[in-house]
């Protein structure tokens, strides 16, 4: 279990130093030049990792349809997350980004048919309520209101930003239930490989509307942030297989430590107070939700163990 647990502590440290990079260049390069960099270098991990694994065979599939959509979706989310990050604070953007869970967990209902108990609906209103408290001065400041009627200046960035982080949270919920779906008859290995080509070309497809050359540094970053997102989703996965995932899912919110110390020491970026107490209660909200799919889980397993004939 520890394993499991150190493994997701590392894919959420790298999933964090990547965002930073996002958010060094994120002013300079085009969000699709950046998707296609996040998707293409990470391949190269992950191709080894397969090999080292003894996995490259299990890419194979009969659903590529079921892989579209998924990509298709995770391209979004992509493209959401990074115009956030070069618009806010990287703890902005971290936090926002929190409220995924909650949105899988009203998606689930409405798509999968999952059932909606009363902890989770109070956890999703409570997240929901963490999510209006972060944008609150967004909304009330009289100068961000200035800017939406001008529609320019740093106000108007700002608020783009957030509602990109926003956007990037829901398409990150839609890809999950999407994953849901498509890990019923697909391995892992397979998920991963298609996700990653499929972005990959559609990052690629990106390019007639304006990339630009790199220097050095940001040929650097763009193949780091690849790097660091294949890695990351390498330790991902392996925490998945030497923990249960109601045990380590509580280690995604270390993103905020990293976030904190890195936003700060690299961008000077610190979250408002709004920002932050929106953001904890948000966390909160992912605890209660976590408690519940852990206590559901035993549930399961008790009903089966009752279920099945004594040998």
């Amino acid at each position: 279990m520890l394993t499991g647990i150190l493994y997701k502590i590392a894919s959420a440290f790298c999933f964090t130093v990547m965002a930073a990079l996002i958010r060094s260049i994120g002013e300079d390069v085009p969000a699709g030049e950046v998707v296609f960099a996040r998707s293409a270098f990470a391949l190269v991990p992950i191709l080894l990792w397969l090999f080292w694994q003894g996995q490259l065979g299990d890419v194979r599939t009969a659903r590529p349809g079921g892989h579209f959509i998924r990509s298709s979706v995770g391209v979004l989310a992509m493209f959401c997350m990074f115009s956030g990050l070069a618009r806010i604070p990287l703890p902005d953007a971290t936090m926002i980004h929190y409220a995924s869970p909650l949105i899988t967990v009203v998606l689930a209902a409405l798509v999968l048919g999952e059932p909606l108990r009363v902890p989770r609906v109070a956890a999703v209103l409570l997240g929901l309520l963490g999510v209006a408290v972060m944008f609150w001065p967004h909304i009330t400041d009289g100068q961000m209101q200035r800017a939406i009627a001008s529609g320019r200046g740093e106000g108007m960035r700002a608020l783009e930003g957030a509602l990109f982080a926003l956007g990037g949270a829901f398409f990150t919920a839609c890809a999950m239930i999407q994953i849901r779906r498509l890990v019923q008859t697909e391995t892992t290995a397979s998920v991963v490989f298609f996700f990653t080509v499929f972005s990959t070309l559609f990052g690629l497809a990106t390019l007639p509307f304006g990339w630009v050359w790199p220097d050095v540094w940001t040929a650097v970053a763009l193949v780091g942030i690849g790097i660091l997102g294949g890695v990351g989703q390498i330790f991902l996965t392996s925490g998945y297989r030497y923990a249960e995932a109601s045990v380590i899912a509580p280690f995604e919110y270390t993103t905020l430590i990293w976030a904190l110390s890195i936003g700060w020491l690299a961008f000077g970026d610190l979250p408002g107070w709004f920002g932050l107490a929106g953001g904890l209660v948000v966390i909160l909200s992912g605890f209660l939700v976590i408690r519940d799919e852990r206590r559901r889980g035993i549930e399961r397993a008790r009903a089966q163990k009752v279920a099945q004939p004594p040998a």
